[in-house]
């Protein structure tokens, strides 16, 4: 008679439920595994009949049986190791070598090696948040994902290192404790970003920074080269305040998946990724046959920064659009579609034209009109429309390079940071964001209520500029993040001024 052993699989960032039933009769050896296994799945015949030898059981080819593993749903595409044990545990229980209380509430997921361990797999998150939809009472995975698992509350994690360890467990031989929902760290080390008081001058883009960092925004820096930009974006993850317990799993799952967790198996830091611009765009989206995710999703709830913006092919800065607008990306393919979260921070750095010159008062340009202007053309105007700040960043003078007076160090920038994040989150709990950059055109209005004097030079600010809906929608959350860092529940005129400042900046009206 058949035995149904419960398992899951990956289905882009989703995991989905496996049903792994297993059937053994008398006759010349077989092993078949249907119901749409992918070639890593097919490969687990080999790998399970070692293991299962070296763990002290009878392995398939030596009863002689006939084995056949259905994985149902049929229609589901099954890739990677993860049913390994799942599948040794159901044969074990269709060929009476192991019996246990409670099959129906446990679910298995890991990898098997040769000797019988059991190794980590991805997305173990994801399948812990399943088992907790599905009410199943205790999930059994690899140690290394053991921590990451008992993320969920409500879920027995068990973390196992062996596939003999696990047949003691369920026959109550021995006694595995269950995993304690980890600690996520408030108080983590920023010394590995540089201090904003270290960078000497600047002060316009320390300021377009804090603004960014405290609202979200998209950041676009550019000026000569040596002039600091890198520096300054590689700053700006040490003042954003630290993740929410939510805001991590979020992570985490993203990174589980994609098998980046590391040996801690939680990410409790913003994501800070700088891809090289030679990144194709499958690598900034997603993609693959099976939809994984790219440097955009990777970046959730962190950085993206873009060094030599322009340098990056054309088509690449151009799928960012839709993900900056929407906050998350559809990865489509024949065998299936994915959905990944992109709530990211864009920061960019870039030169006004290739030899960096451009504007310069002290250096002359040596590029000639045309190419000049074809670099600056590789950020079209639609992309730049949604970059929220954009500041220039000039060399700075010897005097202020060797100045010895002290700056706000990135500590009391990030209390800034911490503080107002506080006052957007508890005004915009009933909309459902966190952050002022994700406040849509729905509610924007009653969000960002606008000063009369504010309202009279924002319109003639529109009018006379042109600026587009998106644009304008923009200078009102830049400004009501402005408004939050000085406590101001209403949008005043220096708010707007200052938003209008950094919106409208020299590269707007080049490209």
């Amino acid at each position: 008679m058949p035995v149904r052993v419960n398992s899951a699989a990956i289905n882009a960032l989703e995991a989905v439920k496996i049903d792994v039933e297993v059937d053994c009769n008398k006759g010349l050896h077989a092993f078949t595994i249907v119901g749409l296994a992918d070639k890593s799945v097919e490969e687990s015949k080999d790998r399970l009949d070692a293991a299962i030898r070296n763990s002290g059981f009878a392995n398939p080819k030596s009863k002689n049986l006939k084995v056949v593993v259905n994985l149902a749903p049929a229609s589901i595409k099954k890739s990677g190791s993860l049913l390994d044990l799942p599948i040794a545990i159901g044969y074990l229980l269709a060929t009476s070598q192991l019996k246990f209380n409670n099959q129906e509430t446990r679910l298995f997921v890991g990898e098997l090696s040769l000797d019988g361990l059991i190794r980590p797999v991805r997305g173990v998150l994801s399948i812990a948040i399943l088992a907790k939809e599905l009410g199943l009472a205790e999930i059994i995975v690899p140690k290394s994902n053991a921590k990451e698992a008992a993320m969920i509350q409500d879920i027995k994690v068990i973390g196992a290192t062996s596939l003999k360890e696990v047949t003691s467990y369920l026959k109550e031989e021995i006694v595995l404790e269950s995993e304690k929902r980890p600690y996520l760290a408030q108080n983590r080390s920023f010394d590995t970003e540089p201090d904003l008081s270290s960078i000497k001058g600047q002060e316009s883009a320390k300021r377009a920074l804090l603004i960014a960092a405290a609202g979200g925004h998209n950041i676009l820096m550019f000026g000569p080269p040596g002039s600091g930009k890198t520096i300054l974006a590689k700053s700006l993850r040490g003042i954003l305040p630290p993740m929410s317990y939510e805001e991590a799993i979020d992570v985490t799952r993203i990174y589980s998946v994609a098998g980046l967790t590391g040996e801690s198996g939680l990410i409790n830091q913003r994501p800070f990724r700088s891809p090289h611009h030679t990144t194709s765009a499958p690598a900034i989206i997603g993609g693959g046959n099976i939809p994984r995710p790219g440097e955009i999703s990777l970046s959730h709830r962190g950085i993206l920064f873009l060094d030599e913006l322009p340098e990056f092919p054309r088509n690449v800065l151009e799928s960012l659009r839709q993900p900056m607008e929407d906050g998350q990306v559809t990865v489509s393919r024949t065998s299936g579609s994915g959905h990944f979260p992109a709530r990211f921070m864009l920061v960019g750095a870039m030169n006004p034209c290739p030899c960096g010159n451009l504007g310069s008062e002290k250096e002359a340009c040596v590029c000639l009109p045309m190419v000049a202007l074809k670099y600056r053309k590789k950020i079209s105007g639609p992309l730049l429309d949604r970059i929220d700040l954009q500041v220039f960043v000039p060399r700075e003078t010897y005097k202020n390079l060797s100045s010895q007076e002290k700056t706000e160090t990135s500590y009391k920038i990030r209390e800034k940071v911490a503080f107002a994040r506080k006052i957007e989150a508890e005004r915009l709990k009933k909309y459902g964001f966190l952050i002022n950059s994700e406040i849509n055109l729905k509610n924007i209005k009653e969000i960002c209520p606008l000063s009369s004097g504010a309202e009279a030079i924002l319109g003639k600010i529109v009018e006379k500029k042109n600026i587009s809906g998106r644009g304008y929608h923009r200078i009102l959350k830049i400004s009501r993040t402005i408004a939050d860092l000085e406590q101001s529940e209403e949008i005043k005129e220096q708010h707007i001024a200052e938003a209008v400042n950094f919106r409208l900046s020299e590269l707007s009206q080049m490209v």
